[in-house]
């Protein structure tokens, strides 16, 4: 089966289905080469675009660029490579002139702004992944437009991204976005560079990458290998694993979002499987559970039923794990119901087990999650389940 083909229409019916969109914004389509300064025209054409997808229903985060390449110019530190900490320290003053932009641009349509800066260790390390996708989706459900970013301030060279293309399939992927459209200054990936090679073919669906296509990407550029095709299809990589679709879209030019609606070349990456049945596989096969939950027959009833797992529901708790770790599920009899990520350390579910949600915050002395394992955060592995991604929610 053929992984790519070269089209000429482009299936914009990939950004109507959308539901939860993030996009990627880079510094050179952000920032002025010249000036340093925030193209604002373009910025509000972009905010007019979300707003656009907003009224449809449509949840929208933005991953950007361009904090150092803002605030290096009002810390005079142009006409030369920066230092890392000059970069952190360019980073530091950008950021607010960057969120303030940002916060311009959409409070035209009403919209709030909120910044979240994150590290790998936010989106990979379990626990923190947890929180900020529990931040994240109280955010969406406010009706706030996320403005995410690497944590350039704190950030070194060991340990950083290196490029916000893969920090925006980390996000997507974090919080299960349908969809990821990196804007950037070409309109997608062709089989070789076409500024090289006046054959190269431009390619309209990908369903897979493979040694072939990745080879259509080119050398990586010198130093960390940021920035280019090459990540792009890192990026790729990692939203089809997270049955994320994502564009390649140029985004120079105004209103980048709606002329990929209306059907701009671009190159889609369509994975074989949705959002939430990609996390549920990872939930099911790819993690070793810790410890395991004991539940009585309403409990079992009720995850069965698709419903999250209440503590009321919990009748015993063995192991050692800690928030955002798999455990197990049984039932009175031993036999297991199901796999999830617990929303409370094995300490905490033990004094919590067998309550109602409503008393969490006197027993612990702060409110977590009301549920025990929540049912995004769930999947039925014993007898008869139905498969990941469809039984559990």
């Amino acid at each position: 089966m053929s992984t790519a083909r070269a089209t000429t229409a482009v299936p914009a019916r990939h950004l109507d289905s959308a539901r939860r969109l993030v996009v990627k914004i880079g510094s050179a389509l952000l920032v002025d080469d010249a000036s340093g300064d925030v193209r604002r025209a373009w910025l509000d054409a972009l905010a007019d675009d979300i707003a656009a997808l907003r009224a449809r229903g449509v949840e929208v985060l933005v991953v950007s660029s361009g904090a150092i390449a803002v605030g290096r110019r009002h810390l005079g530190l142009t006409g030369r490579a920066l230092r890392l900490e000059e970069k952190q320290a360019a980073a530091a003053t950008g950021q607010i002139r960057l969120a303030h932009a940002y916060q311009e641009a959409l409070a035209r349509h009403g919209i709030t702004v909120a910044q979240i800066l994150l590290t790998p260790d936010d989106t990979e390390e379990r626990r923190r992944h947890l929180n900020a996708r529990a931040t994240i989706d109280a955010l969406l459900k406010l009706g706030a437009v996320p403005v995410i970013n690497e944590n350039d301030t704190v950030a070194t060279d060991e340990i950083r991204f290196g490029d916000n293309d893969r920090l925006a399939a980390r996000v997507a992927q974090m919080i299960s976005a349908d969809t990821l459209v990196l804007l950037s200054d070409i309109d997608g990936l062709y089989t070789a560079d076409p500024r090289r090679d006046p054959n190269a073919r431009h390619l309209g669906e990908v369903h897979e990458i493979t040694a072939e296509v990745e080879a259509m990407g080119g050398e990586a550029p010198p130093g960390y290998s940021s920035g280019g095709m090459v990540t792009k299809l890192v990026a790729g990589k990692i939203a089809l694993a997270a049955g994320c679709r994502m564009a390649i879209a140029r985004g120079k030019e105004a209103h980048p979002l709606a002329a990929l609606a209306a059907g701009a070349p671009c190159t889609w990456f369509v994975p074989h499987a949705g959002p939430k049945t990609a996390r549920k596989r990872w939930i099911a096969g790819a993690l070793a559970p810790l410890g395991t939950l004991t539940v009585d027959g309403g409990a079992a009833a009720a995850l069965r039923a698709g419903k999250s797992l209440l503590p009321a529901g919990v009748r015993a708790v063995d192991g050692s794990f800690e928030r955002g770790d798999p455990v197990i599920v049984r039932d009175a009899a031993g036999a297991e119901l199901a796999r999830g990520l617990s929303a409370y350390s094995a300490a905490d579910m033990d004094r919590i087990k067998g309550h109602r949600s409503a008393e969490i915050e006197a027993l612990l002395g702060f409110r977590g999650r009301d549920e025990a394992i929540h049912r995004d955060d769930l999947v039925l592995s014993g007898p008869g389940a139905a498969g990941p991604g469809i039984a559990g929610g």
